[in-house]
């Protein structure tokens, strides 16, 4: 039997991605639509290339209602100079940018959670040919890979930065030292509780050093969490050797999600009682939310306990929740 032959992505960058100097262009997908019979969807993109350096890719928008990326990453592919670093960086502000523009976590056009569809198919929804674009085109040419994430409309974080657990400890430990570059307030040894189609684990799989992070949530940003974003990506690039200079380093405490104990559920809809904040400590057992039903009075919350002792790292935002809505993560400290 003959084997096919992969088809080419569709997608077509309007800039030379091996060009040296300061370039500003557009990943264009052809799609045809009601309101445009040859339309096509214009990711922003920014290459600055400067010398044989090593190369990182910058990304954010991965998910449409995050914020402190896109906002992190706008400024600094207009203000970062060329003559400041030695290699590449590449600059994604909004990776699913139909999803950007519609300010919703999944993208309008497929309903495709861009961080489920990869590696994506050249021949496939809008959604996964762009993650085709990134797996074939993009990250084959990266070195450090920062991908930026916040909690979106449905969840809040304590502002962290954090590389994933891997069977290949040389990696990890090459990960958590990126993260401990980056210098958010808090910083995390992740476990993910679906990790299938992710854009981690297609970065990862390829042997590159990836950081992500989580900075706050609600469907916003603050002032406070893209001030983060903007010190972490300079931190991460100065750590990766691209951009010159001293990392700028700030205190952070180092959380752990050892198990799926990390996580609690909603099994019940209504209205939830978060009892305690974000970055406040929580022993095993403890009450940490109750779930009001909203049919009629006098009816008694469901309660929601804590399943280990740690901190409380992120919570259902905002206040009404269904059954199988994470409504509080918890992660143990070093």
């Amino acid at each position: 039997m003959q084997l096919q032959t992969l088809r080419p992505s569709p997608v077509t960058p309007t800039i030379d991605l091996d060009k040296q100097g300061v370039q500003h262009g557009f990943l264009r997908l052809p799609y045809s639509r009601d309101d445009s019979a040859w339309g096509s969807v214009m990711i922003p993109i920014a290459v600055l290339r400067n010398g044989d350096g090593p190369t990182a890719l910058l990304t954010g928008g991965n998910h449409g209602d995050e914020y402190e990326g896109p906002i992190a990453l706008f400024d600094l592919a207009r203000t970062l100079d060329i003559n400041t670093i030695n290699g590449t960086v590449i600059i994604v502000p909004a990776m699913n940018y139909p999803a950007f523009q519609a300010g919703t976590r999944t993208s309008p056009i497929d309903k495709g959670n861009m961080n489920r569809s990869y590696p994506g198919k050249p021949d496939g929804t809008v959604t996964q040919k762009i993650a085709d674009y990134f797996t074939r085109e993009l990250l084959p040419r990266a070195d450090v890979v920062l991908d930026f994430h916040s909690g979106g409309k449905t969840l809040d974080f304590v502002p962290f930065a954090a590389a994933h657990i891997l069977p290949d400890k040389v990696q990890e430990a090459k990960g958590f030292d990126a993260v401990k570059a980056f210098s958010a307030p808090w910083s995390m040894r992740m476990l993910e509780i679906d990790a299938v189609g992710m854009y981690d684990t297609t970065v990862e799989e390829m042997g590159k050093v990836f950081v992500t992070t989580e900075l706050g949530g609600g469907g916003t940003a603050r002032a406070e969490t893209v001030a983060i974003a903007k010190r972490g990506a300079a931190n991460v690039l100065r750590h990766a050797g691209i951009l010159h200079g001293a990392i700028e380093h700030r205190e952070t405490r180092w959380l752990d999600m050892p198990s799926g104990n990390c996580f609690s559920f909603a099994e019940d809809a209504g209205l939830i009682e978060t009892m305690v904040d974000l970055g406040e400590a929580v022993q095993e057992g403890q009450l940490i939310a109750q779930i009001y039903p909203i049919g009629r009075t006098g009816a008694a919350p469901a309660e929601i306990r804590a399943r280990i002792t740690g901190v409380l790292a992120a919570r259902h935002f905002p206040g009404l929740v269904k059954p199988g809505d994470c409504v509080a993560v918890v992660g143990t400290v070093d």
